[in-house]
């Protein structure tokens, strides 16, 4: 079976989701982002894995599930964080972020057979998933320019370079700004996250 990594900020107001700010508080960018986050985490807790990982920057709080090893991140940029995720692991892992409520325990049953990577793009040119089955994780990721629209495609391309075979994982939006989080909740409308959504501010024309 697959290791499960989430890499994570801890939700305080000002340090996560600034670009939902306006229109909403800084409060509520938090908010909102704890919810994202805990049902992230429930659903991890309830896909198959061999051991489910939190790498996390700041401090753990209610809304992390048992079942969960919690692991600083490490310093530097986010291409450095995510290759020290995997890097840490023993065997296939799979690794998404804090901002894809939407996410499904069958979205992440993944089997990564030997010298198989997989991707899952995300509709603004970066990706919500990442699994190796073999992680080689500093070639592999060192000096992809994140949080760009071209950042899928470096991957893929650095991916494929090392021989690896690609299989794709279905697209997802990921949250960054205020029509995400109105799309992103009605795709789980009985989620947390829009639970939150919906007594944060009114709805916003996607």
């Amino acid at each position: 079976m697959t290791t499960l990594l989430v890499i994570a900020k801890e939700p305080r107001a000002g340090r996560v989701k600034t670009r939902l700010t306006p229109p909403f508080t800084p409060d509520q960018a938090a908010a909102l982002a704890e919810a994202s986050l805990a049902d992230t985490l429930h659903t991890v807790a309830a896909a198959p894995a061999t051991r489910r990982v939190l790498v996390l920057d700041g401090a753990p709080g209610p809304w992390l599930p048992s079942g969960f090893d919690v692991v600083p991140q490490c310093a530097g940029g986010l291409d450095e964080r995510l290759a020290a995720a995997f890097a840490a692991c023993a065997g296939p892992a799979l690794l998404i972020g804090m901002d894809t409520p939407q996410v499904t325990p069958a979205l992440l049953d993944v089997r990564l057979a030997p010298g198989e990577a997989v991707l899952g793009p995300a509709p603004d040119g970066g990706f919500w998933a990442l699994g190796l089955a073999s992680p080689a994780p500093a070639a592999l990721l060192h000096g992809v320019p994140m949080s760009t629209a071209t950042t899928g495609a470096v991957l893929r391309a650095r991916l494929l370079a090392a021989g690896l075979r690609v299989r794709d994982l279905p697209p997802l939006r990921d949250v960054d700004t205020a029509a995400d989080a109105h799309a992103v909740a009605g795709e789980a409308p009985r989620s947390r996250f829009a639970a939150r959504l919906a007594s944060c501010a009114p709805a916003v024309p996607a």
